[in-house]
């Protein structure tokens, strides 16, 4: 079986090498030991001396040389957007004091469908879609800095 012997961050490996790309939800982007599929079929291992989080974009290189994009698996997700900046900090504060895991987007937040946190939120006026989108949220300010614990390093696209 093929094994992965590196990870790049998103810009940092050669994007048009790859040769397939794995599409992995994001409670399973973050391990140390797995077997996955490419969305192509072929199988590979990832065998790591402790967990990464796999971000959207991230290359994976097997020890053949061939390279595999990552890709956030569309998820039910909810797209958070609010009338003015304060208000919008206002729930982002609200989300965080929950622990809730947050993607930021350009003009708003996402996370996770959940019927309880959406009901609260409409309660304090912002204006929830409920689809399926990627699901690729912030690392926190303590993660490890390998270039996965924040988005700094990372070039953003939003899916829609």
């Amino acid at each position: 079986m093929r094994r992965v012997e590196r990870i790049e961050s998103a810009g940092a490996w050669p994007r048009r090498s790859a040769r397939a790309t794995v599409t992995i939800g994001y409670d399973d982007r973050h391990r140390r030991r797995v077997r996955l599929v490419a969305d192509d079929g072929g199988d590979f291992l990832l065998d790591l001396a402790e967990a990464r989080v796999l971000r959207d974009g991230d290359g994976l290189c097997l020890d053949d040389g061939a390279w595999l994009a990552v890709r956030a698996a569309d998820e039910q997700i909810c797209d958070i957007a609010c009338s003015t900046p304060e208000d919008l900090a206002r729930i982002a504060w609200h989300l965080g004091n929950r622990h809730l895991p947050v993607q930021i987007l350009e003009r708003g937040l996402r996370i996770r469908d959940d019927h309880v946190i959406v009901a609260m939120l409409e309660g304090m006026g912002a204006v929830v879609t409920r689809r399926k989108a990627p699901f690729d949220p912030e690392g926190g300010a303590y993660a490890r800095a390998h270039g996965h614990g924040t988005r700094a390093h990372h070039h953003h696209h939003q899916h829609d």
